[in-house]
C-alpha cells in the first residue's frame, strides 16, 4: 500500500483491482451469484475469475458455496459481512477522491 493509499480512509487495494471491484459491485447487488453468471458478466475466463475470487476469499471478503443443481456441481459466490463493509468503505473513498474532498 502506498503512502497516498494509506492516507485515504477506506481505500482498499485488495478491492481496487478492476476485476475485483467489478466482482464486489456485482455481488453487493445480490445475496449471491453463480460463478458462471459472474464470469459471463465480467467477460473473463474461469481461471481469471477464480484467481480474483481467491484473493477476495483470502481477505475474508467473499465466500463460496457449492451445491448440486440440475445434476451438476455449481459454485455460488457472495460477499461476507466484512466484504460488504470493505466494499462500501472503498466506494466512499473513491467518491471522496472524485469529488475533490481530499484535495489539500
Amino acid at each position: 500500500m502506498t503512502t497516498a493509499e494509506k492516507s485515504i480512509e477506506g481505500f482498499n487495494p485488495v478491492i481496487h483491482a478492476p476485476n475485483r471491484l467489478r466482482i464486489c459491485a456485482l455481488l453487493s447487488a445480490a445475496d449471491q451469484a453463480e460463478f458462471a453468471f459472474v464470469q459471463d458478466k465480467l467477460g473473463v475466463s474461469a481461471s481469471v475469475l477464480s484467481k480474483h475470487v481467491s484473493v477476495l476469499m483470502d481477505a475474508g471478503y467473499v465466500k463460496q458455496t457449492r451445491a448440486v443443481r440440475d445434476t451438476r456441481q455449481r459454485v455460488w459466490l457472495s460477499l461476507t459481512k466484512e466484504g460488504r463493509a470493505a466494499y462500501k468503505a472503498h466506494v466512499a473513498a473513491l467518491q471522496a477522491i472524485v469529488s475533490g474532498e481530499l484535495d489539500a
